[in-house]
């Protein structure tokens, strides 16, 4: 009796143990910080998925990762206002203990109390697209928004001839995204085209309904208006749809990012041209930074991913499909 009761006991142990081992971390598991033998994982909170720019940025980030030999997660709210749900997913995000951090920041404040606790626990943190007022992230890999956002008020100016009044649809006031594409169109224009009236910026959240609401009311109250810019792909897909369910013609738009809707608006004519960003580079480079980081690498403090006008002229350059999404 007491070799059986032995026996049982030894069996026990084994079983124990086989569960324990089961219930480790794999390799390609969320919270595997990249010890021996493991792939070093990365949690990528993003401002979104309600547009096709940020399935490009995934793209981007998830070859990156096959090259570097990484497992990433790759995750944002359902809309650009989210900014709670945002931070909920930032929060979980650092409880799985990754080897480092992707963030772009819907609210470029509201996330320092996490980000500092990132800091404690030494999570290296790559800012992506938009930065945040944080001396957190070790480095920001995004679009100089500023500068693209002047060269479409050039574009803008050039087709008005430097006349008439302008409107804008921007995707929202709180992120640095959307402060920098205002601030770099307002400012460019104010020094460099005298004869352009701004109208009040009105924020549309990046939503395209809301942003064609928008657009019919400017449309409504402006019947002068002679062009309108939208500050990202939900705004100018918007400002689009605004116009033409206005029945107005003659208006110039001219918008941010791609996405078959812009595509096919400046195919037809209906948009003149818009910013593209180029978001697979985007994901590769915040990848590549991440890991980078994790091996302990110095990196610089911004990675400037580009930005390229396009219109119906040069849409089919290959160098311009290249950056382009559907």
């Amino acid at each position: 009796m007491r070799r059986r009761h032995l026996m049982t006991a030894a069996a026990t142990s084994v079983l124990a143990l086989a569960l324990a081992a089961c219930g480790q971390t794999g390799t390609n598991s969320p919270g595997s910080n990249g010890g021996a033998g493991d792939k070093p994982y990365i949690a990528i909170v993003s401002k979104g998925f309600q547009h096709q720019f940020w399935q490009a940025v995934k793209k981007g980030a998830e070859q990156e990762a096959a090259k570097e030999g990484a497992t990433i997660t790759f995750e944002g709210p359902a809309t650009e206002k989210e900014v709670e749900a945002q931070i909920t997913m930032l929060t979980n995000a650092i409880a799985k203990k990754p080897a480092a951090i992707g963030f772009a920041a819907l609210d470029s404040k509201a996330a320092e109390g996490l980000l500092q606790q990132t800091k404690s626990q030494n999570i290296p943190v790559i800012a992506f697209d938009s930065g945040v007022d944080s001396d957190v992230p070790l480095t920001t890999a995004a679009t100089d928004n500023t500068a693209a956002a002047a060269e479409a008020a050039k574009h803008m100016s050039e087709l008005l001839g430097g006349q008439g009044k302008v409107a804008m649809v921007v995707h929202d006031q709180t992120s640095l995204t959307g402060q920098q594409r205002r601030d770099g169109f307002i400012e460019w224009m104010k020094a460099n085209a005298p004869g352009i009236t701004l109208l009040p910026v009105q924020y549309g959240d990046g939503d395209q309904a809301k942003s064609a609401d928008i657009t019919k009311s400017i449309l409504a109250a402006n019947p002068d208006v002679k062009g309108i810019y939208g500050s990202n792909e939900g705004s100018a897909t918007g400002v689009v749809k605004g116009v033409q369910e206005s029945g107005r013609t003659g208006v110039t738009i001219i918008g941010f990012d791609s996405g078959k809707a812009q595509i096919d608006a400046i195919n037809s004519g209906v948009m003149a041209g818009a910013i593209t960003q180029n978001p697979v580079g985007m994901g590769e480079a915040l990848v590549k930074a991440a890991m980078r980081a994790v091996k302990g690498e110095s990196l610089e403090k911004k990675i400037d991913t580009g930005y390229f006008w396009y219109d119906k002229k040069n849409i089919n350059d290959p160098k311009i499909q290249a950056v382009l999404y559907q």
